[in-house]
């Protein structure tokens, strides 16, 4: 750093007096020392579902935290994992959890993350107010809509008692993690998808294209369609004979946290690189944990049971790095994710215990 302020100082021409020279020296010192970075922010990036509980968070944060700078991007999910696994981000919003992928990205860069469920979501499948002849399609029924290289462009080819009129499509655009859940949860293979639709990773603007348009449909997060359910319609979801639960359910934040409300039922995550873990990223990210679940119904979301979000915090704080929701094989819809923490806690312990012995 020294050597480095010297080479800075000789640049400078002779100043008019010592007060002046003093006063450049110090900022001098700050930009060198800290590399043109600060301690008291907080990088945040990563997907537009979780963006309004992190915004939410981080405001709060804010006003309770002098001199405190949260900074929120919003790339989508596969976006920012790919900042984050570049080591450009403390931490990630992701709607989904981390792929195999992106897992064998993180061990080739040495990026380590602890994951950090925050609250649940779903998602909802919409159309336009005025349909009235839709009230309910099936997992089987979407599959066959939006499958790859789909054939099906009017909603009398998707059921026979359905009008003679064009389907205008919408969804989340390819780099959203709600574009990879659906498709992992309708096709059964992330990204698998027809390509003919309007996507947009905004989901904004998604809702204006289905409210503008009587023959649209479309998908998204359960907390966009609450925050604009006067101006849209969401259908009910039948799983049919490729899960268990109830026929023909609607998403809400009931049948999203009682499990019923399946397969488009999901948890949503924070994802925190621990050598990023600077004394302020670490009260914003506890901040985070204490708050998210009274914070998440005021977004739209649905909150975890306590119990959860105390397993979750034993988890930051206990540094666990590694994936519990993104291992191979792994259902998330309809989670509960107490079960799940408590589970590889458990594993954890016994894996202690047997190399202790």
């Amino acid at each position: 750093m020294m050597s480095s302020l010297r080479s800075l100082v000789s640049q400078w021409p002779l100043l008019p007096s010592t007060s002046g020279f003093v006063g450049l020296l110090a900022l001098a010192i700050v930009a060198v020392g800290c590399g043109g970075g600060s301690t008291n922010s907080v990088s945040v990036d990563g997907s537009s579902t979780v963006f309004p509980l992190t915004e939410a968070v981080a405001e709060e944060f804010m006003k309770d935290t002098q001199g405190a700078r949260v900074n929120v991007g919003v790339s989508g999910t596969g976006g920012g994992f790919s900042k984050f696994l570049r080591g450009e981000t403390a931490i990630n919003d992701a709607s989904r959890p981390i792929s195999p992928e992106e897992i064998e990205k993180a061990e080739s860069n040495g990026i380590e993350y602890i994951e950090l469920p925050v609250a649940y979501d779903g998602l909802a499948v919409v159309v336009h107010p005025q349909n009235d002849w839709v009230d309910c399609l099936t997992a089987g029924e979407l599959e066959q809509l939006w499958r790859p290289n789909s054939s099906i462009d009017r909603w009398s080819q998707l059921r026979d008692d359905f009008p003679d009129r064009p389907i205008d499509l919408y969804g989340p655009g390819t780099a959203s993690g709600t574009y990879d859940y659906f498709t992992e949860a309708i096709m059964g293979e992330s990204g698998a998808s027809r390509s003919d639709f309007t996507a947009s990773e905004d989901d904004n603007v998604l809702v204006q294209g289905i409210k503008g348009t009587e023959t649209a449909l479309g998908y998204f997060g359960l907390a966009y369609y609450e925050n604009n359910a006067q101006d849209l319609k969401a259908l009910g979801v039948d799983p049919d004979a490729r899960d268990s639960g109830d026929s023909c359910v609607t998403p809400s934040a009931r049948t999203v946290q009682d499990g019923t409300y399946r397969p488009l039922s999901r948890p949503l995550f924070i994802y925190v690189n621990p050598a990023k873990i600077t004394p302020t990223v670490e009260q914003f990210v506890e901040f985070y944990l204490q708050n998210a679940g009274e914070l998440a119904s005021d977004v739209g979301y649905v909150a975890m049971p306590d119990d959860a979000y105390e397993l979750v915090l034993q988890r930051f704080r206990d540094r666990t790095t590694g994936t519990v929701f993104g291992a191979e094989g792994v259902d998330v819809t309809g989670t509960q994710v107490e079960q799940m923490l408590r589970a590889a806690t458990s594993d954890t312990a016994a894996t202690d215990t047997t190399t202790a012995e």
